[in-house]
């Protein structure tokens, strides 16, 4: 890295990151021209890009790939959480190869370039991964220009001025609109099944505040009807919808910046004794709803091989996670225990009421870590409502 002031753009250089202290890591642009700002953060998922790019919680962040080949498979319709992407960018050591896959419908590159993406390679990702763990999560620009032209201290100055994630709320940017959800799991040759019809199913209301598509999907195979609300959906509106259970999702942002309208949800729901699941922010959020508080993580926990102790049995599953915040295990009230723990940090990844059927777990369970460890979760659920 090196200074602002001192600063001569490399020979090729045509995408540089830019700190907001003036420093500069250059690389080869990709993807998109121009410039974003965000929190940079590690991915160490080996496969996923696609699903990871356009995962809401990602919002307001730009992702260092630490497998060194991202973009080898291309890209395709089915391999997608959302409409668009939310990540910023992303960071990759090796450049974009044609795409070698049967799968395979738009490279990698031009897919970044036609949603609007920058991307970034040539760049040591090891490097800024062990960085980011020992200064934690900076704030930075990416920019591409294919002249390779950039003024380096103005854009330190975007980096330095942008106010970070913490007490950001962001599940308001990325929401969806209220829908009913039918597609089930997809399999390969097969594509989406269809959820069975009929009322007889457990209905399960999600509130999205920013959730992956294959959380829905993986309700429906549990044997659940779904309908999913809005982030800013109102108790009344919730129960509108007469629910058998409260799903609370994913997404991005503080938890106690979203928290200040979703919490309030929760604990009405909470008090009428409906049935809770929630993962990730709807983790965090119903701590809050609890009492319980939740911190800003020094690095944040980005990836698909994260083991989790399930406290219960001993058992260790393995996870995938995304998420920059946290559940203060030790301000946990009485009445709520902890169910899993974090063996790479010891942070809290899921608890449980003891005097309500409302649980919640740090990690996700539909994004086929293990590859199959975690389905459980969704199958108690919605057995639970039956």
């Amino acid at each position: 890295m090196a200074d602002a002031k001192s600063l001569t753009v490399p020979k090729g250089a045509t995408g540089v990151l830019v700190f907001a202290d003036g420093s500069a890591v250059f690389g080869r642009g990709f993807g998109a021209v121009g410039e974003a700002v965000g929190e940079l953060c590690f991915n160490t998922s080996i496969t996923g890009y696609q699903e990871i790019m356009t995962d809401p919680s990602y919002a307001g962040q730009i992702i260092n790939f630490t497998f060194p080949h991202i973009g080898n498979v291309g890209t395709n319709p089915d391999d997608v959480e959302a409409d668009s992407p939310h990540a910023l960018g992303c960071i990759v050591r090796q450049d974009v190869t044609e795409p070698s896959n049967f799968r395979n419908v738009e490279p990698f590159d031009q897919w970044m370039q036609e949603k609007g993406r920058i991307g970034l390679a040539g760049v040591d990702t090891r490097a800024l991964t062990r960085m980011i763990r020992l200064k934690g999560a900076p704030n930075v620009v990416i920019a591409h220009d294919p002249e390779g032209k950039f003024d380096i201290a103005a854009l330190a100055e975007k980096a330095a001025g942008w106010p970070g994630l913490e007490g950001m709320d962001l599940a308001i940017e990325v929401t969806g609109a209220e829908r009913p959800w039918k597609d089930g799991v997809w399999r390969l040759g097969f594509g989406y099944d269809v959820g069975e019809a009929g009322d007889e199913r457990p209905h399960v209301v999600a509130i999205d505040y920013g959730a992956k598509n294959n959380i829905f999907r993986n309700l429906v195979k549990a044997g659940a009807r779904v309908t999913v609300l809005p982030a800013t959906a109102t108790f009344e509106q919730v129960m509108e919808q007469k629910p058998d259970g409260l799903f609370l999702s994913n997404g991005p942002g503080d938890p106690a910046a979203t928290g200040g309208y979703a919490v309030p949800v929760i604990k009405q729901a909470l008090e009428a004794e409906v049935p809770i699941f929630g993962i990730c922010l709807g983790h965090q959020l119903l701590g809050l709803a609890v009492g319980a508080k939740t911190v800003k993580m020094h690095q944040g926990h980005r990836g698909a091989n994260h083991p989790v102790k399930r406290l219960q049995d001993g058992l260790v599953e393995i996870t995938s996670m995304n998420h920059g915040f946290a559940v203060d295990a030790d301000t946990l009230p009485a009445n709520v225990k902890p169910t899993h723990v974090s063996l790479f940090d010891g942070s809290n990844c899921g608890i449980e009421l003891t005097d309500r059927k409302a649980f919640s777990v740090q990690y996700h369970p539909e994004a086929s870590p293990g590859p199959q460890d975690s389905f459980y979760l969704f199958q108690r659920f919605v057995e639970g409502l039956k």
